[in-house]
């Protein structure tokens, strides 16, 4: 059988092809999405899979404290939409926490700040797993390894310190 990619389109669908067809480009796809969003918003926190429900929750304890974060789902790491990074970057006084599941290399963290580098006036404080992964329940695992829901609320709490 030949080698046949796919594409998972934000509405759901399944589309196979070998290249783009002629009416979509990579910039008329979504690349993420603003899932939480005030006027208020201090700090953008961007997550993806299982951060992202983490971000989620940090966001309601944060808004329980009266501390606004806007939340980014980052569904396709790349290419990040580098639009929406620095859009949120300024709108939230140039302060992002990007959450990743695995190691700082070549991940989330490292495509966003890539991203919002070129502009300027944006810091990226990163969270992602540091140690040597193991085997065991998964809020326990991403207490430890520092990107879990508490995790975030102590990174954006340090960035506007």
């Amino acid at each position: 059988l030949p080698f046949l990619p796919l594409c998972l389109f934000s509405f759901s669908h399944f589309l196979p092809f070998t290249s783009l067809p002629p009416f979509l480009s990579v910039s008329s796809l979504s690349l993420a999405q603003v899932l939480r969003k005030s006027d208020g918003d201090k700090v953008t926190v961007v997550g993806a899979g299982v951060t992202l429900h983490e971000a989620l929750a940090a966001h309601k304890t944060l808004q329980a404290e009266g501390i606004n974060i806007r939340v980014v789902d980052a569904f396709c790491l790349k290419p990040v939409d580098k639009a929406l990074m620095v859009e949120c970057g300024k709108a939230t006084g140039g302060r992002i926490v990007t959450v990743e599941d695995h190691y700082f290399e070549g991940g989330l963290g490292e495509g966003v700040a890539a991203a919002v580098a070129e502009d300027g006036g944006v810091k990226v404080h990163r969270l992602a797993v540091t140690g040597i992964p193991r085997s065991g329940p998964a809020a326990l695992l991403m207490e430890d390894y520092g990107i879990s829901a508490n995790c975030i609320v102590k990174a954006v709490k340090k960035m506007l310190a």
